[in-house]
């Protein structure tokens, strides 16, 4: 888009000249100019005032058709250049023909404004005045709470307009509330605050049609190996909504700690949280469940078996290997833990936990983990040994899959007794039991979606699709956000290194992972494990990043991590706007002066 696009209207530069007589010269020294498709930072003086900007209007019409939008919109986009001051006391929500949301609508508009704020550095100094502002939700009337599921159309259409008097008109259009708030998501990112006029500003005149092209977009969060509080993982939340995000995959429990209130099973908690301090109560899940409803986000919870269980376990005789020494042989860190599933009554109390997950978290799809099993640890029980000798088993490798696969069918079971037989899809990682042939054995493809957590270029991953499996990719070497860092049982660095930049996450093609099986990704999960990382340090682990993997889900970009990189640093902002601590990508020189920090800049001009 070319400098003449900047020319934003007589009204704006009129508003311009009287702000800039209102200020000292020591507030307003630089603007911008859109000279070649960037936006040029400029000492403001007499000559240039008129044609200055500032730099988040400038960067949403000079040189792009979609301007700062993050995630990238995949279809139409047209924005016109002209900007209109809001007088953000006059904003006004209409909810045509939703009756029964009434609540939820209210805590998003809330949310809504609360965004316009925190874009406002000193409301001492906000200008006065500006146009009233309309924002028509258009969606039908939904009978039952808004509840994500595969099959929901999280698409929309956003319409910007002004009328005669300068009422400015948001319209936005969607089949249910998701691609509703979707929407309304994109219109926070056209309404910016003006530093050199000290004015909330609206794109005048916007068209957007807008949907993703993956269903699941998700993060993984590990609350077991260091404990998070509620407010951290709000944090969380916040982001995901930001980037339309929309599900949180909860890794809620493990060997290190069982910090979830199981109400039926309260010597769970007591004996396997870190503190009671430290427990997620039936108030605390409700409580995270509605925040990310309210920000488009399914709350999955996983509770991960028949390994990475131990501690809540105790005085239960139900457990091999609980806290076994030397570790390394039983388990791939401490504290070692599998169920044994030669216990019928451990099946009592998986029906319970699985209970208290399906009531509270009411999921559409259910994680039952299956990471890393070992058969070292199941075979170094004697009981289990004795067991399967009685059922005319050997204790051979194929012999603990059948084991395996015994425990997954009783599991299954109870699952689905507290779902009421509505035969909840199932997630389950890549494992032993994922693979040949045990996986055609064991797991029916009509059920099992299949998360896929080894490498992008893993020939299993093909196995997996060829035989009808849905997959949800989380490759360790793009999307595990805990990589990189000293090691923590061994020297050297952790086992994952190295850190893994942005740009990997943003160029990790879930096409070139899956080829021909494409149609059978669901989407991608980024994830932290958290055996380095505490609520302290997550906000920086998981964002930007978390963001490239936003639009990769949104939009599929054809284009790699380059022509991202600009908009993303100016979306870094929005992050830090809005509460989370996003890490620094560059020096914020490189903000505020486009091109001029890529390596290959002038290279791409000569």
């Amino acid at each position: 888009m070319k400098s003449t696009r900047t020319a934003l209207g007589v009204a704006l530069l009129l508003a311009l000249v009287s702000q800039l007589a209102a200020h000292s010269s020591d507030d307003l020294v630089y603007g911008y100019e859109c000279r070649s498709g960037y936006c040029q930072k400029v000492e403001l003086s007499e000559e240039n005032y008129v044609k200055a900007i500032s730099l988040p209007v400038c960067r949403l019409f000079c040189g792009s058709s979609i301007g700062t939008l993050w995630p990238k919109p995949t279809g139409t986009v047209r924005l016109d250049t002209l900007m209109r001051q809001v007088d953000i006391s006059f904003i006004d929500f209409n909810f045509n023909g939703i009756a029964r949301q009434q609540k939820l609508w209210r805590a998003v508009e809330d949310r809504f404004m609360n965004m316009l704020e925190a874009q406002i550095p000193d409301r001492k100094v906000l200008a006065r005045g500006g146009y009233r502002m309309s924002v028509n939700i258009n969606t039908p009337d939904e009978p039952t709470p808004a509840r994500l599921t595969l099959d929901t159309d999280e698409s929309y259409t956003l319409d910007i307009d002004t009328d005669a008097s300068g009422h400015v008109l948001a319209n936005i259009t969607a089949s249910n509330f998701f691609g509703a708030r979707h929407g309304l998501e994109t219109l926070a990112q056209l309404i910016v605050y003006d530093d050199i006029r000290r004015e909330v500003q609206v794109t005048a005149n916007a068209t957007i049609n807008d949907a993703p092209v993956y269903k699941w977009r998700g993060l993984l969060l590990d609350t077991s190996r260091n404990y998070y509080s509620v407010k951290s993982i709000k944090r969380t939340l916040e982001g995901m909504a930001l980037v339309k995000l929309n599900t949180f995959h909860w890794h809620i429990t493990d060997s290190h700690s069982f910090p979830l209130e199981v109400k039926k099973r309260p010597e769970l908690h007591k004996l396997g949280a870190y503190s009671q301090r430290q427990v997620y109560t039936r108030r605390d899940v409700a409580e995270v469940v509605e925040y990310g409803r309210v920000r488009g986000i399914r709350v999955m919870p996983e509770f991960d078996a028949p390994a990475h269980v131990g501690e809540g376990w105790q005085h239960k005789n139900m457990t091999a290997c609980f806290n076994a020494q030397p570790w390394k042989s039983l388990c791939v860190e401490p504290p070692c833990g599998q169920l044994d599933p030669t216990v019928n009554e451990m099946y009592d109390v998986l029906e319970d936990i699985y209970g208290t997950m399906f009531d509270q978290f009411n999921p559409d799809i259910f994680h039952m983990g299956g990471d890393e099993v070992s058969t070292s640890c199941w075979n170094s029980s004697q009981p289990i040994q004795q067991w399967m000798k009685k059922q005319g088993w050997g204790l051979e490798t194929a012999d603990f899959m059948r084991l395996w696969g015994h425990f997954q069918t009783e599991a299954l079971g109870r699952v689905d007794k507290v779902a009421n037989g509505t035969h909840t899809p199932i997630i389950l990682w890549t494992s032993g039991l994922t693979e040949e042939p045990f996986i055609d054995e064991y797991l029916n493809p009509e059920r099992y979606i299949i998360q896929i957590w080894t490498t992008g270029v893993d020939p299993k991953v093909k196995k997996i699709l060829e035989r009808g499996y849905k997959i949800i990719v989380s490759n360790y070497d793009a999307l595990y956000l805990d990589c990189g860092g000293a090691g923590w049982v061994t020297d050297g660095n952790n086992w994952c290194s190295p850190y893994i930049g942005w740009q990997k996450v943003y160029d990790n093609s879930l096409k070139s992972i899956a080829g021909d099986y494409e149609h059978h990704v669901l989407g991608a999960e980024g994830a932290i494990w958290s055996e380095q990382i505490d609520e302290h340090t997550l906000d920086n682990r998981f964002w930007p990043r978390a963001s490239a993997l936003a639009e990769r889900l949104w939009s599929n970009p054809a284009e790699g991590w380059r022509q991202a990189e600009s908009r993303l640093l100016l979306h870094r902002q929005r992050l830090v706007d809005n509460g989370l601590g996003a890490e620094a990508m560059q020096p914020q020189w490189c903000l505020q002066n486009e091109h001029e920090c890529p390596i290959d800049a002038y290279d791409a001009q000569v």
